[in-house]
Parts: C-alpha cells; structure tokens; sequence
C-alpha cells in the first residue's frame, strides 16, 4: 500500500462515527478541482507512511475509533487494498472506501468479500462530459458497471458529485441523477476554492446556495434523496 496521509480522528468522514482516514497515493483521473494534488501528481508526492506504523496505530486504538475511511487518490489502484481491508476489519473496524469507479473488478471483490461496510464512489457528471471533467481517458461503461454494483450491493453508499459552475450547468447534473436512480444518497458538494490540482481553478466558482435548493428541489423529485454537503 502506498499511504500518501494518514488523519488519526475524524467525526465527519464516516457518517455518524470516528474515524481514522488513510490516504493513497496515486490517481488515474486528473480533476482540475481535486483538493488533494498531493495524492495525484507525481510532482508533488511527499515520503510514503510504513504500512506497519498504521496498521499498529490502528490496533492501539481499538475500542476507542469506530471506523477507517481509505479514500486517496484512487485507492482502488493499490494492488494491496484487498489484505489492507482484510488486516483492518479483522481488528472490529468498520470500513468505508471512497472512490471514483473506475476499477468495478476491484469493487465487486471487496464486496463480495464483504470487506467494505460503507461505499462512497465520486461522479464526475453525465457521462458525455467525463473525459473533459476527470482529463483523462475514461471508460464509462466502467463508471456506469460500478454505479450498478454499489446501488444493488446492500452496503451502506452515497455518490456525490464536486459542482463547479463551468463544468456542470443544471441539465448536466439532472442527466446525472437519472444514473442514480437506484441509489441511497446523493450529495452535491459545492465547490471549495482553496487548494486544487489546477490552480486557474482557484478562481472558479459554483452555484450560490439558494440555486443548490432549487436544483435540490428538481432532483428530488427523481426519486432519489439529495443532500448539499
């Protein structure tokens, strides 16, 4: 495992309990408005954490956190995630992995092997704009076959979509609400300014928050439950 960060406590991360967050180095996508370009340029790595040291941290806790939130990144791309899972839900710990639905193999491993007790996967947008948000090559058959999977898998999820005004108007975020139609959550998150992949992205802006309740407004009434976060 490539552990690019490791945050010892959170009480927002995993929905109502404490947590631990490892962090992994390595991204496939390149989202201008990523907040961690630590965790997805290769210009910006800082030393790799020892697997050991929080995997120890995380025994010595036991009891005391409730939960483990291994987000990135991508950590889907780390070919040890499976034992890494396996290593914490062995010690009682509740675990959630967030990613952006590009490896459904990966997934559909972790969730047959019920080593993921919580799934939280990042859409992008519809599905015509994915390559121009991720700025990669994107096979969205993938994204579509991981929604799939997450919504039928009985595990506690959410999707959640990152709005930036220039990327994605209110018909591109409908669009992607009809994909989630199955789902138990979906959270739009304005976007926040402060430190992105792309810095001409500081600049950018997002929606104003009586604009997030009237589009909250339209896609609820898809069905499907909406929260702004």
């Amino acid at each position: 495992m490539r552990i690019g960060g490791f945050q010892k406590i959170s009480l927002i991360d995993y929905p109502g309990r404490i947590s631990a967050i490892v962090f992994t180095q390595g991204c496939n996508f390149r989202c201008p408005y990523c907040h961690n370009p630590e965790l997805v340029d290769p210009a910006q790595y800082g030393p790799i954490l020892p697997e050991t040291e929080v995997l120890s941290f995380l025994e010595k806790r036991r009891g005391k956190l409730e939960a483990v939130t291994v987000t990135g990144g991508e950590p889907t791309l780390q070919k040890d995630l499976e034992r890494f899972l396996q290593q914490i839900k062995k010690m009682g710990y509740l675990v959630k992995v967030d990613t952006n639905g590009s490896k459904p193999t990966i997934l559909e491993r972790l969730i047959r092997g019920r080593w993921v007790d919580y799934l939280a996967m990042d859409v992008k947008g519809p599905l015509h704009k994915y390559g121009q948000i991720a700025k990669a090559d994107v096979e969205t058959a993938k994204i579509l076959r991981s929604i799939e999977l997450i919504a039928s898998s009985g595990i506690e999820h959410e999707f959640r979509t990152t709005v930036v005004r220039s990327q994605l108007d209110k018909e591109d975020l409908i669009a992607t609400a009809r994909m989630l139609k199955k789902a138990q959550l979906y959270v739009l998150q304005p976007f926040m300014p402060k430190k992105t992949l792309d810095n001409q992205f500081l600049s950018e802006l997002s929606y104003s928050t009586e604009e997030f309740a009237a589009i909250q407004k339209k896609l609820e009434s898809k069905r499907l439950r909406i929260i702004i976060r």
